[in-house]
């Protein structure tokens, strides 16, 4: 694998499009209207709604990385399978991983989707906590991507995408509860957490689990994904969307909560992972708790949310190259070992920074 073609090149894209070239990879980037021209790499206009299009950039490399919104992943994916090359994406979205683990079947090559920070880096780190046990009754994660220095009610900003935060917080969030799987309501659960002395809240958002509840299904009885977010945010999200029926116009939704909370320089992203269980007989707790902060990467500072995200894919695309994952199939993310993870040139990064 030396050739890549990078879908979408807002802040994340631009980035991992950036992180791959340093990796030694080819970078071939496209977006509809590309902002940069100033690069190491290619970057091209291009239409990924377009199947004839798609289909000639797609025979011309070795993987693909889509960057761009959810619902047009799926399509992408079927078209990798058609061309034989790898395909990584960031989505959160169930509907669109079930589908790519369909067409994972007659793939000979790695479909790999759920590769940002939740799902990915947290299923990467939760599983590795449920390893330490002989028995692990739960493992329980949490991210949240924030201002550093909040204003307002809603202590919030939309560094990420809107489409994706309204996604998560309107979908049902699958669970494991007392060893079954089930389907929980969004923005539910609430309780307190504090990391480094602040104040958090964590309810119930969709999509951060990616594919562990089928994994752990028998083995760890109790798991379940939630956000992070300053007090007082998930009595407002179920105002603005129940209360006033915002979740039946998502799209205005999305843009009159960007209008209100614009994206900010200064972010942080909060990982709290957390598993119990029994070690020799013993009951005890494995925690995994950072704040990560904006972080100098190929020669320009990038927002926490930024290369948090971006980092995670790349490093999961350069243990694909290096051989140090399957070359075919579906890829869960908890199957991806850390300490082989932390040792690429770009997930280190989340061990020097924590």
């Amino acid at each position: 694998m030396k050739k890549i073609a990078v879908l979408g090149l807002g802040k994340v894209g631009l980035l991992a499009s950036e992180l791959l070239h340093e990796a030694g990879f080819e970078v071939h980037a496209f977006d509809q209207a590309p902002r940069v021209t100033d690069m190491p790499f290619s970057v091209r206009p291009a239409d990924m709604a377009d199947a004839a299009e798609v289909a000639r950039i797609f025979g011309t490399v070795d993987a693909v990385l889509s960057c761009l919104p959810y619902h047009l992943n799926a399509s992408l994916a079927e078209a990798a399978v058609d061309a034989e090359i790898h395909y990584f994406d960031l989505t959160e979205d169930v509907p669109t991983t079930k589908r790519i683990i369909d067409l994972s079947q007659r793939s000979k090559r790695l479909m790999a989707p759920q590769c940002g920070l939740a799902p990915g880096f947290v299923g990467i780190v939760g599983a590795d906590l449920i390893s330490r046990f002989d028995d692990c009754r739960s493992c329980k994660m949490r991210v949240g991507a924030l201002p550093q220095n909040p204003t307002g009610l809603m202590g919030y900003s939309f560094n990420w995408s809107p489409e994706g935060v309204v996604n998560e917080y309107l979908n049902d969030c699958e669970v494991l509860e007392d060893g079954v799987i089930k389907q929980v309501s969004p923005m539910e659960w609430i309780e307190k957490h504090y990391i480094g002395g602040t104040e958090l809240e964590a309810f119930t958002t969709s999509g951060g689990l990616g594919t562990m509840c089928e994994t752990y299904l028998g083995i760890v009885p109790n798991m379940d994904y939630k956000s992070l977010r300053y007090p007082g945010h998930a009595n407002l999200m179920n105002f603005f969307f129940h209360e006033l029926l915002m979740r039946d116009r998502r799209k205005e939704a999305g843009e009159i909560l960007v209008n209100a909370k614009p994206p900010v320089s200064d972010d942080i992203v909060y990982v709290h992972i957390a598993a119990e269980g029994l070690k020799d007989g013993v009951l005890a707790r494995e925690e995994f708790v950072r704040a990560y902060k904006p972080v100098e990467q190929a020669g320009r500072t990038r927002t926490a949310i930024a290369w948090t995200t971006a980092s995670s894919v790349v490093a999961i695309i350069e243990m694909v190259r290096d051989g140090t994952l399957p070359q075919s199939g579906f890829l869960k993310q908890e199957n991806v070992p850390l300490t082989a993870f932390l040792q690429t040139e770009t997930g280190r990064f989340y061990d020097l920074t924590g």
